[in-house]
């Protein structure tokens, strides 16, 4: 493998066009976090959000999967989250050495990167989960206490979860047939330009159409007419020549919305190609370069944040485990967006603060428009939705109690540029090879610097891990 590294600046930093449906997890998420917060501002506890946004944020997981198939996804991340949560506050009642806890924040990032990827839960990933037991670490606890503050997580969980299915009411074959629309288009796209970048992409959009058929559960009159629809994109994949990209498209708006789904003629259509479903253990097997990385990256960022007098040193030890991609070009990439974005977010921090200090209340409607914010801008690219992820951090830490906010923004700068450049080091000293070659072989992913479009890195288009762009926050 070559050691040059290309390095641009101006690419990573590009917008992309918003993914399609931005709005559901922007929604979601309001949806999820201020029931919560308003009903702690009513009782005058808003020092317990904490507890209950790390349930809320499980709103922002598995849009993108069927409803049966999120069902699942959405109880284990919930599992998940209050797993790193109650390991977090034992570790945090049983000691108050910073170097201990930084070292069990560690331990507990590379346990979620590694997961995460191997179970392909995202976006947006392990950041969510590991911001929420990072900061959880830091937090003065007791062990009587922790049964209380573990039920007020499970209790906004399962509002999540209760948020994250509601759609379902409403369009039960929404996200089948959106997947089913998108691998349509790709493919009529393809037919007409005959371009590798087109193939790979509708390669890409009918391997997840099929993913998210097999993941739909019982077998409908509209699922089948949806996999008839997938195997006709596949038809004009494997010979564009004779696809008519026109009605490719014309069945694509079709399946749109609640309208019937257009039938097409059996005969004509190749066999399904079955969906792998390999081992669990097959998956987390390889990734032991990447947990290791991820240790060592967010325990040395925690180190060197504590070395210089930062009292808050999971800010770092999270700017660390967000860098992680798919090859070192990625990687730099996101740091380069991680620092932008950061940077430009204290500023709003800052705009922000003589409002979000005039009570809670609008301290939590200021999480809540920030919330809205980060969803909405962080697929056109991670920076900017970076910008309204960082006050919202800040803001989160003054739930317990208003705090200077001079010192905030200062521990977050100098915090961000800590863990951003010893994650960027941990990712030279211990590269992931595998996932390396499988970048350098991809094809057609202009994109992927930008983390522009609904998500995804080109190892994940090659579903290797599930790093993605989206979605990922503080």
């Amino acid at each position: 493998m070559s050691s040059r590294i290309p390095l641009s600046v101006a690419g990573v930093l590009r917008l992309g066009r918003p993914p399609e449906i931005w709005f559901k997890p922007a929604l979601s998420v309001v949806a999820a976090v201020a029931p919560p917060n308003l009903t702690l501002v009513a009782l005058d506890r808003l020092d317990l959000a904490m507890y209950t946004m790390a349930g809320s944020l499980c709103a922002l997981y598995a849009h993108n999967r069927p409803y049966a198939a999120r069902a699942r996804a959405l109880a284990w991340v919930l599992l998940g989250m209050l797993a790193g949560l109650a390991a977090a506050l034992v570790a945090s009642s049983l000691t108050g050495s910073a170097v201990m806890l930084v070292t069990v924040g560690a331990a507990l990032a590379a346990v979620q990167k590694v997961l995460c990827d191997a179970t392909r839960i995202g976006p947006p990933g392990h950041v969510i989960l590991t911001f929420v037991s990072s900061a959880a670490l830091f937090v003065p606890q007791t062990l009587g206490e922790i049964p209380g503050h573990l039920a007020l997580g499970a209790a906004a969980g399962a509002w999540s979860w209760l948020v994250g299915m509601a759609p379902g009411l409403l369009r039960p074959h929404g996200p089948e047939r959106r997947a089913t629309a998108a691998a349509l288009r790709a493919a009529a796209t393809y037919a007409e330009s005959r371009d590798d970048h087109h193939r790979a992409h509708a390669g890409t959009a009918l391997t997840d159409a099929r993913r998210a058929l097999a993941g739909a559960g019982r077998a409908t009159d509209a699922r089948r007419a949806l996999s008839r629809l997938v195997d006709r994109a596949g038809i004009a994949l494997a010979a564009p020549g004779d696809a008519d990209p026109d009605l490719l498209r014309d069945w694509a708006r079709q399946v749109r919305g609640t309208r019937p789904v257009p039938l097409v003629d059996d005969r004509t259509l190749l066999r399904s190609e079955p969906v792998v479903r390999d081992r669990l253990w097959a998956r987390v097997r390889p990734l032991g370069r990447i947990a290791a990385r991820t240790a060592l990256g967010c325990a040395f960022a925690g180190y060197a944040s504590l070395a210089l007098g930062v009292g808050r040193p999971y800010w770092a030890l999270v700017t660390a485990a967000s860098l992680y991609q798919a090859s070192l070009t990625l990687t730099w990439g996101r740091g380069v967006q991680r620092v932008v974005g950061n940077l430009l977010g204290v500023l709003l921090f800052a705009a922000l603060v003589p409002l979000a200090h005039t009570g809670g209340l609008a301290l939590v409607l200021c999480c809540v428009a920030l919330n809205l914010g980060a969803e909405a801008l962080i697929g056109r690219n991670y920076w900017l939705g970076s910008v309204c992820v960082t006050p919202m951090a800040l803001l989160i830490t003054e739930f317990a109690g208003l705090q200077d906010p001079a010192r905030l923004i200062g521990e977050r700068v100098l915090d961000t540029l800590v863990g951003a450049l010893v994650g960027l080091l941990a990712a030279v000293a211990v590269p992931d090879r595998a996932s390396e070659r499988v970048v350098r072989n991809a094809r057609g992913t202009p994109r992927t610097l930008a983390g522009a479009g609904h998500r995804e890195d080109a190892h994940h288009d090659q579903r290797t891990h599930s790093d993605t762009t989206e979605g990922e926050r503080p």
